[in-house]
């Protein structure tokens, strides 16, 4: 297979893993009034989702060249 393509597959995960993460009923189970660390944990669900999504995408795009 080649390099791209298997780089275009990967992408295509992300992207499903990013919908996943935030779908409604998902982000509805941390729609709660608890803080963490003072910051409310709906904030601190939103904003990891993000950064996962956003490594796993560059390590995706990046991982490949040598």
């Amino acid at each position: 297979m080649r390099q791209s393509a298997l780089t275009r597959q990967r992408l295509v995960g992300v992207f499903v893993l990013g919908l996943l993460l935030l779908y409604s009923p998902v982000l509805a189970l941390f729609d709660v009034a608890a803080e963490w660390a003072g910051f409310p944990v709906s904030y601190l669900y939103l904003f990891g989702a993000w950064l996962l999504l956003l490594l796993l995408a560059a390590l995706t795009v990046e991982g490949g060249k040598q």
